[in-house]
């Protein structure tokens, strides 16, 4: 991991009608780290992912990404919930930016998302099926290998563990933290679950009132005499886990 950000915010500002969301924010994602970033539900979390990946306009403020990797083609995007098409087998949702982005023949099309669903834990089996028939683990799968189709050097994750039970999630993470050792991608993962921060996460920054309240690796954000991080960190769930004592 170098010193070089991989994305740079500064002052940045958005809002809907005369709402503010983010409030002349600040934050680095350092190139190559695992930043997980955590908030109040409503709290701006998934406002600053989408603002980030360009589907939400800022209001003022600069965004900077390192190396040109504005450009979305280095991008990889999960959605929360995977956001698959529901008409698209799982080959052809993995296929679908490639398809958008570069001109391939059928037969490369389809060596590449066999071995995308390979690269995620997924047989080709899998890959005759459509959304519906498949379980929340594999759809979170399917849509990771489709956020890595065009071997994105920034990976952003939505709430990747939303929905799965305990044992999915911690695969899950481990699966992430696998490809991040291999394939040396930046991640900028939105998250609410307590286990991937300390699994997985280089770092922790915390949202609150529309800022970074705290940041750090997760030993240090611990110790934020924030309200809302105290809060966070210091409940009933983080005390099980061993967080905050």
């Amino acid at each position: 991991m170098t010193e070089t950000p991989a994305i740079h915010i500064r002052d940045l500002v958005v809002g809907f009608g005369k709402k503010i969301i983010l409030d002349h924010l600040d934050l680095d994602v350092s190139d190559g780290e695992i930043l997980g970033l955590v908030g109040a539900s409503g709290g701006g979390k998934s406002v600053l992912m989408r603002t980030l990946v360009g589907l939400l306009p800022k209001r003022s403020g600069q965004i900077d990404f390192a190396d040109n990797s504005d450009d979305e083609r280095r991008w990889g995007v999960l959605f929360q919930q995977g956001a698959l098409f529901s008409a698209l087998t799982a080959p052809q949702n993995i296929q679908f930016p490639l398809r958008e982005r570069a001109r391939l023949s059928p037969g490369l099309l389809d060596e590449i998302a066999n071995a995308k669903l390979e690269m995620v834990g997924l047989t080709r089996e899998d890959g005759d099926k459509f959304p519906s028939e498949l379980s929340g683990g594999m759809t979170k799968r399917v849509a990771l290998a489709r956020a890595l189709a065009l071997d994105p050097s920034l990976l952003f994750l939505d709430e990747p563990t939303s929905g799965l039970d305990p044992i999915a999630a911690g695969e899950f993470d481990t699966l992430i933290r696998t490809l991040h050792r291999t394939l040396r991608f930046t991640v900028f993962m939105v998250t609410h679950d307590l286990n991937s921060l300390q699994a997985i996460c280089d770092r922790v920054a915390a949202l609150a009132d529309g800022r970074i309240a705290a940041i750090g690796r997760l030993s240090s954000v611990l110790k934020s005499d924030h309200p809302w991080v105290q809060a966070y960190f210091h409940g009933a769930r983080a005390q099980k886990l061993g967080l905050g004592n």
